[in-house]
């Protein structure tokens, strides 16, 4: 039989002109007085806008200014980025990251590894499962979950809990507490998987769209939730019995127009601004397979105002308007996923199988609906935030946030971050500045 070859492809030949041209990044503090500068020069390639925000984001860093230039096969860019108190970036531990990152061993360079956004204590995120939840949202379906996970011995080390006219997206990372062997361990996995997808599909005929998902590694979380819900249609906003009253200022304006001289779509957003903005619509407009070209981002106060220069990946712009208005309405769904209305808290507890489930059961006893949580582990300390509401929508009132705190225990501590602006202070005065243990005393905690 005669031996048939193949074509050979050098593994090295992907990031060859990568190696010829490796990118160039710098990180300035001296030529501005309000903001550090970070620029990057690069080859282009699909996607290294969103991964060049991602690790901006990742960190924590406020992007309040960027221009945008991708045209004739290099990528040049400047971010004009603060820490979270509007301070300079000055930390060497993150300077070094950002140039490691952005640099010629790092992300842009093709060697993109997706970090997950949440820390889960010493180990890496390949020693966890990923489990992913989409499906209708409902009052304490959040508890639901958490129970059996508990009741099964797994341990919620790190998650991500979002929910979008009336629907539901989850990224939770769980490890096996138990002793047993790996056999028993599979079979708990099958029995949480068939419960967990029966609880998303129990409360009415969401067999389409209600499912529970199973993989071992990493993924970049905001960016997956984003996905599922793009995936779930929720821009189409089926379903909105539960969905929350935004407030005016918050609606984004989104338009479309064309730049017919250059052969641009241009896509203009302005909204109120918030942390990872830029990263939620960069996101949006790379899983639509749109390219962005050009783009300015300018922060003035509480408004942000962004504009993006696109064609589609084949090179043809959005003409048609049933194209147009799938696109604004994917950027509307972007921007107001992440935002959160109401009571919003922390809580700071060492950490253990069942910790969520506890604090979730206790939310749902007291008729509030979580909105939005996450859950962070770093080493043995657990620190959980939940944006919550009432089963109706409503703000959260004052008598429920300290019915809540006799209810919890004095294992916890809590740190309000944010109390609706309609619920009325009790006399004591001060409670949205000031940290406490649920159940005990008021006293002073510092994150």
């Amino acid at each position: 039989m005669a031996r048939s070859y193949g074509p050979y492809f050098d593994p090295d030949y992907e990031t060859l002109s990568i190696r010829i041209n490796p990118p160039r990044v710098s990180v300035d503090n001296a030529s501005c007085k309000d903001c550090t500068l970070v620029k990057v020069d690069s080859i282009n390639k699909p996607g290294i806008l969103l991964e060049v925000v991602q690790i901006l984001s990742d960190l924590d860093l406020v992007i309040t200014k960027a221009y945008i230039s991708s045209d004739g096969g290099w990528f040049m860019d400047v971010f004009h980025v603060t820490d979270q108190h509007g301070n300079k970036v000055t930390d060497n531990n993150t300077i070094g990251h950002i140039e490691k990152a952005l640099g010629p061993e790092g992300y842009t360079s093709g060697i993109l590894k997706t970090l997950p956004g949440r820390k889960v204590g010493e180990n890496s995120v390949g020693d966890y499962t990923t489990i992913e939840l989409i499906g209708r949202d409902r009052p304490g379906l959040l508890s639901e979950i958490s129970a059996v996970l508990a009741n099964l011995h797994f341990n919620v080390a790190a998650a991500e809990v979002w929910t979008h006219n009336g629907r539901i997206a989850c990224v939770l990372y769980i490890n096996d507490n138990c002793s047993s062997l790996d056999e028993d361990e599979e079979s708990r996995l099958c029995v949480m998987e068939e419960q967990l997808n029966n609880i998303l599909r129990g409360c009415e005929d969401d067999e389409s769209g209600a499912h529970a998902t199973f993989s071992v590694g990493s993924t970049h979380v905001d960016r997956r939730l984003h996905q599922m819900f793009f995936a779930d249609r929720d821009y189409e906003g089926g379903c909105l019995e539960m969905e929350i009253e935004y407030p005016p200022n918050s609606k984004p304006d989104v338009r479309i127009e064309s730049c017919v001289e250059k052969g641009y779509s241009v896509v203009s957003v302005s909204c109120k601004d918030r942390a990872k903005l830029m990263f939620d619509i960069v996101c949006t407009l790379t899983d639509m397979q749109y390219a962005v070209f050009h783009a300015t981002i300018s922060s003035d106060g509480p408004s942000a105002s962004q504009e993006y220069f696109i064609r589609h990946m084949d090179g043809c712009t959005l003409e048609s308007e049933a194209e147009k208005e799938k696109v604004v309405k994917c950027i509307e769904a972007a921007i107001r996923r992440r935002i959160s209305e109401g009571f919003s808290f922390e809580l700071c507890a060492k950490d253990r199988v069942g910790l969520l489930s506890e604090v979730t059961r206790v939310l749902r006893e007291n008729g509030l609906s979580v909105t939005r949580a996450g859950v962070t582990t770093i080493g043995e300390k657990a620190k959980n935030f939940f944006y919550v509401r009432d089963a109706s929508g409503n703000p959260v009132e004052m008598k429920t946030i300290e019915r809540l705190r006799e209810e919890i225990g004095q294992t916890m501590k809590l740190n309000v971050k944010k109390v609706p602006t309609s619920a009325k202070a009790p006399e004591t005065g001060g409670l949205a500045k000031t940290s406490f243990f649920f159940g005990g005393l008021l006293e002073k905690f510092r994150t």
